[in-house]
């Protein structure tokens, strides 16, 4: 009798830290989430009187040569009329920040009065999020309409991005910044391209997190049957 109740008591030890694992898991799998890099405005230096750095590509989207063509341009822009244009990509926000709040956090940091935010233009750019910001300086206002401002971030930016080309996007919105700053023909927008969308072989997000609870379900299911199992042969074998 008293070898048969340890072996009881064996048993139930075992499938109680069975049962312990498989709520493990199950709880590990729900709160899992992949890991986000969230920039704040204290991550982002502040300017000095030698920075010559007209881009700061803080999300890691675009090549060196892509850099080097932009800072070329935007240099330009300062030479030649006084007004500075910077632009900032971001890898992902805190949970609440926007594109545009964080932009006015910056340029408040970087410029605290109307004197120093006068010639001055910031584009800020989120890749999470997929959303541009811009300001722009009440003298910048004067080289730089409100309205083309916003066609640059809203429209050059954009649209190559829709196709996955990011330094198409920021070429393209320093070229078009210098054209219209300096007072040459504005080029406008690129050209939407109007496509007929075969159906997709590739899931959807929606689809994606059917099948990864699916995948769940089935790994739950075939565990809750092998602890039975698995405390049915211990007591066989015991």
């Amino acid at each position: 009798m008293k070898f048969r109740l340890n072996t009881f008591m064996d048993g139930w030890q075992l499938q109680r830290w069975l049962m312990v694992g498989v709520m493990t898991l199950f709880i590990g799998l729900s709160f899992w989430s992949p890991p986000a890099w969230a920039t704040v405005v204290e991550d982002i230096p502040n300017l000095s009187a030698s920075r010559s750095t007209w881009i700061a590509d803080q999300g890691d989207l675009l090549s060196v040569v892509t850099e080097r063509s932009i800072n070329k341009s935007l240099s330009k822009i300062a030479k030649q009329t006084g007004t500075d244009v910077r632009i900032i990509t971001l890898r992902g926000l805190n949970y609440g920040e926007t594109a545009e709040s964080f932009a006015n956090a910056l340029f408040q940091k970087w410029f605290p009065t109307p004197e120093t935010q006068a010639n001055q233009v910031l584009l800020v750019y989120d890749a999470r999020t997929n959303a541009p910001a811009i300001l722009v300086g009440e003298d910048s206002l004067k080289l730089l309409p409100e309205e083309v401002a916003n066609s640059i971030a809203f429209e050059n930016i954009l649209i190559p991005i829709r196709k996955g080309n990011y330094n198409e996007a920021f070429i393209g919105a320093g070229e078009r910044f210098a054209a219209v700053i300096t007072g040459q023909t504005d080029p406008g927008p690129p050209e939407v391209e109007m496509t007929v969308f075969a159906e997709s072989n590739f899931p959807t997000a929606e689809e994606t997190n059917d099948t990864s609870s699916a995948v769940l379900v089935i790994v739950l299911l075939i565990l809750a049957t092998a602890i039975p199992m698995l405390t049915y042969y211990y007591y066989q074998r015991s």
